[in-house]
């Protein structure tokens, strides 16, 4: 057996204890009972340390040596594997195994406080994961950047200083459009209770509308809606509310966006490197772009009128221009996840700068409550009302995801980008969505971008795809030309 083979067979099953490890989490968010948070901690804490040892394994670096290369495939999973390696080496494993502990226990308090609008009874468990990720990120840097060490787990090759000035000339037209739109009426709204029985029914449709292969996944309630796994087990949560199933059905195919990249990926790669999103970036281009260019078009929102009438009866949305109209209503709001496609980045620039100041220090986690107050208001013109919808409203700093917010602004960039693309390839595509019919959408971005997994670089990836180098411009221009015309701009 060539070492090249041998690295490889040694990788495959670390891949598979760590979707092992994976389930955990997911078996924690959905149906684990509430008493078992401090064994599950544990089992966390082993896991992660178990895992930790066999990325550092000393194998792994001997393999490195002398694995030969055949082909791109190869060379791709070893560029993975030696980042992967080199960086968990620099980690030491007391410290891996804590992060693991903590953040699970952090997880449930924040649940807790957040259910009990109680910010004191979280910040405790926050301060002490960030000093956690901190020491960590401090590891993995040494002299360099730490807050680019933290992104740099989510999207290889970012750093503060290139989003920042991304962000930075995103910020005005966002606002503009913004502002420009709330001179205008008010778009329609629903009326009326929506069964959660029929919510969940349809929710099922749309997720099969959209690819999800239910044979290797299965959808599920969380609190917070998420993705997990990937390969031939690839699983979704989504939420429900009687008055509001624009929430579960667009959360629903947002996670199916994330959820058909891991299933869509080249079955040669199972368990490897290569096997799963390329970054969080990447992967967050196709949950926004099924749900938004593609869930929220005039075409597809047609249909959704339809299947919506037809379960739910009258709703007060007398046509499919309205329905259209209600669903992409900007309105002042709360919360990131329910945020319209206008406000949502500014959104997201808030907990960018934010845990910047917390990682750097600038900040201390005893006044990010009154700091994230002060920002929202003078970012959004009014003050929060209450902790769940403000400092406490996301489930990522009590998981240690540090680095991880502006992923999300960047994956809508990159969504722009291939939307662009996709419709200069498919110009009758509204034809398709105004019957349902996804396929032609979702088949492009399968063979564009998600079944190379981890073949190429984050950038690479969306270059290859839309023609040119990612940038800001096709988003702006996309929003701008749609709230445009349903606001009469």
């Amino acid at each position: 057996m060539s070492d090249y083979n041998e690295l490889m067979g040694f990788v495959r099953e670390t891949e598979a204890l760590s979707q092992v490890a994976g389930r955990l989490g997911w078996d924690q968010e959905t149906v684990m009972p509430g008493g078992a948070v401090e064994q599950r901690a544990e089992e966390h804490g082993a896991m992660a340390s178990v895992l930790h040892a066999r990325r550092i394994d000393p194998r792994i670096g001997g393999w490195l040596e002398t694995a030969v290369a055949e082909d791109d495939v190869a060379a791709a999973q070893i560029r993975h594997i030696r980042r992967s390696f080199e960086r968990a080496a620099k980690v030491p494993a007391q410290l891996a195994s804590a992060i693991a502990r903590e953040t699970s226990r952090a997880h449930r308090i924040w649940a807790q406080a957040r259910a009990d609008e109680d910010v004191a009874a979280f910040l405790p468990a926050l301060d002490k994961v960030l000093q956690l990720k901190r020491e960590e990120a401090q590891a993995i840097a040494g002299r360099a950047d730490t807050y680019d060490a933290m992104l740099d787990d989510y999207e290889p090759g970012a750093t503060a200083a290139q989003l920042s000035a991304m962000f930075g000339a995103m910020r005005p037209r966002l606002v503009a459009l913004r502002g420009a739109i709330r001179d205008k009426a008010p778009a329609p709204m629903l009326r009326g209770t929506f069964p959660e029985g029929e919510q969940m029914a349809l929710t099922r449709d749309l997720a099969l509308a959209f690819g999800y292969d239910l044979n290797n996944g299965r959808i599920d309630k969380a609190l917070h809606p998420f993705s997990s796994g990937s390969g031939l087990d690839v699983r979704i949560t989504t939420r429900t509310n009687v008055d509001d199933p624009f929430n579960c059905f667009y959360s629903t195919i947002h996670e199916v966006g994330h959820a058909c990249y891991e299933q869509n990926i080249d079955r040669d790669y199972l368990l490897t490197p290569l096997g799963a999103g390329v970054s969080m970036g990447v992967h967050e281009s196709q949950s926004r772009i099924y749900e938004n260019q593609i869930g929220r078009s005039r075409a597809f929102t047609g249909w959704l009128f339809g299947q919506m009438k037809d379960r739910f009866g009258d709703f007060g949305i007398a046509s499919a221009d309205d329905f259209f109209a209600c669903v992409n209503r900007v309105a002042d709001g709360f919360v990131r996840t329910e945020a319209d496609e206008v406000q949502y980045n500014l959104h997201v620039l808030l907990r960018f700068d934010l845990e910047q100041a917390l990682v750097s220090g600038d900040l201390l986690v005893r006044d990010l409550e009154a700091a994230w107050n002060d920002r929202f208001a003078s970012d959004f013109g009014f003050a929060v009302d209450k902790p769940s919808h403000g400092v406490l409203q996301d489930v990522h700093w009590s998981e240690g995801l540090f680095g991880y917010f502006p992923t999300y602004s960047l994956g809508n960039v990159y969504a722009g980008c291939l939307h662009t693309a996709l419709r200069a390839d498919v110009p009758d595509l509204d034809d398709d969505l105004a019957r349902g019919d996804t396929s032609r959408a979702t088949g492009w971005l399968s063979d564009k971008v998600q079944r190379h997994g981890g073949l190429y670089a984050p950038r690479d990836v969306i270059a290859r795809a839309s023609g040119g180098a990612p940038s800001e411009g096709p988003l702006l221009d996309y929003l701008e030309a749609k709230f445009g015309a349903i606001y009469g701009l």
